[in-house]
């Protein structure tokens, strides 16, 4: 029996935004996932497309605009209990405009700094996207 039959789906899209040869690391304040570092972002709405999502998301979550320049990766990962389906995006701030309501904390992070932090199961995945496609060299 397959136990993945019963969760639910949950489609996200994720901002990597880069800055020079850095990128911006971001520490969930809250829920089951609290204290892991992720990269902004949130769920897709129906009816959104992944791009216009990830806009809404990141004038809610950091009161800023970014440039979507490209599509890093996809990524499918269950969860106990849900599976994530993840598009990430590498983007750019327009401004200098970050304001974090949702996370305790954040980092800009360099090619040697990308496992310094203890990022969610999925990230991982993006981290290493980031690596494979030489992102921040």
């Amino acid at each position: 029996m397959d136990s993945n039959k019963n969760k639910p789906t949950i489609r996200v899209a994720a901002a990597v935004i880069r800055e020079g040869n850095k990128i911006l690391a971001a520490q969930r304040g809250y829920g089951e996932f609290k204290d892991k570092w992720e990269f902004p972002g949130g769920k897709i709405e129906k009816g959104e497309t992944p791009e216009r999502a990830l806009a809404r998301e990141i004038g809610e979550e950091l009161d800023a605009q970014i440039h979507i320049e490209s599509t890093i990766c996809s990524v499918s990962y269950d969860y106990p209990a849900f599976h994530l389906e993840l598009t990430c995006f590498l983007c750019s701030k327009v401004g200098d405009r970050l304001v974090f309501f949702e996370h305790e904390n954040h980092a800009w992070l360099d090619i040697d700094h990308l496992d310094s932090v203890d990022w969610l199961p999925a990230d991982l995945q993006v981290i290493q996207a980031i690596k494979d496609q030489n992102i921040l060299q």
